[in-house]
């Protein structure tokens, strides 16, 4: 039985009717790990679904409330990401329904959306597809009556060291010259089977699985370009990890590690490039770690647009490296 009106009118409020032991302005009081549906429209028409989890926020401007009306902010949630799907426009809505039913209360509101965004991927050689996961994290921000909208997100590719790859090929040259003594005829047949042979490459350069952690800024529009900018650093990189593969495919990705070695300056560097070229990007922070398999530590470099007061430098910067 649902309760009446009446009855629900007469229980006690205590945030709102009582005053705090200690008086003071908040900048942040919210919910966090909001658990909830979200959908994303694809180029392609198609609309895909994730389990998010959702932090949203407002400030407490009224020193004398003893807080915020947490379950306004948590349905307002509910009802938006679990009824249109993401755009930089319904996240300017949510937001600004959580100040409209904070008025008086808070001029600032947040929203912090984590959730894996997955697309079918094809193999490059083979006629297989697989699903890929990235990690997304979307963070809007409404500071009196100024929108802005951060997007976060990983990229996972394999790294080849152009200086393990120098000296196994000094090693592949020694035993050549080894194997076939200077001044010795040689057999075109003999050195192909050679070169296909174990004991002809004995030694190969390390690769490992490696992160390009992006974070960028948009020009307001109306868009949400996730698939865009993902395809931005993958192409950028060359060597993305792949989902189905056939030994067409990994013969592929071998030549493309080959023809790509980089270290994690050279990854950075290369991201860089491709994310300052897309006009609709106002500032980004991409930072390149390889998983070494070398060594137990890992090999980071950090790049960023270079836009005074942004990621480039300040305590921006500096919470993101964490």
């Amino acid at each position: 039985m649902r309760p009446t009106e009446n009855a629900v009118r007469s229980l006690p409020d205590v945030a709102k009717e009582m005053q705090p032991h200690v008086a003071g302005t908040l900048d942040w009081v919210g919910m966090g790990e909001i658990e909830v549906p979200v959908s994303i429209n694809n180029p392609d028409g198609r609309t895909v679904q994730s389990g998010a989890r959702v932090t949203a926020y407002v400030n407490l401007t009224d020193p004398d409330a003893r807080g915020i009306h947490m379950s306004r902010l948590y349905l307002h949630v509910d009802k938006s990401l679990s009824n249109e799907p993401l755009t930089p426009c319904s996240l300017r809505r949510l937001l600004k329904d959580f100040l409209d039913s904070h008025t008086g209360l808070s001029d600032r509101a947040l929203v912090r959306i984590r959730f894996d965004h997955l697309l079918r991927r094809p193999a490059l050689v083979s006629d297989n597809s697989g699903w890929k996961s990235y990690p997304i994290v979307l963070t809007a921000l409404m500071d009196r009556g100024q929108f802005s909208l951060e997007i976060g997100y990983e990229v996972v590719y394999s790294s080849t060291c152009p200086c393990s790859a120098a000296l196994a090929r000094q090693l592949i040259q020694e035993r050549f010259g080894q194997d076939f003594a200077r001044g010795r005829p040689l057999d075109y047949d003999q050195i192909v089977a050679w070169l296909g042979s174990e004991q002809g490459i004995c030694a190969t350069p390390h690769s490992q699985r490696s992160s390009a952690e992006v974070r960028v800024k948009l020009l307001q529009g109306f868009e949400l370009p996730l698939i865009e900018l993902i395809d931005c650093v993958e192409q950028a990189l060359k060597t993305p990890v792949q989902t189905a593969v056939k030994r067409v495919d990994e013969q592929a990705f071998a030549r493309l590690n080959g023809e790509n070695l980089m270290f994690c300056e050279d990854a950075a560097r290369r991201v860089q490039q491709a994310l300052d070229a897309d006009e609709r990007i106002v500032d980004f922070w991409v930072r390149a770690s390889h998983f070494e398999s070398l060594h137990p530590h890992n090999a980071v470099a950090v790049a960023t647009k270079g836009v005074a007061g942004g990621y480039a430098g300040g305590m921006d910067a500096f919470a993101a490296l964490r």
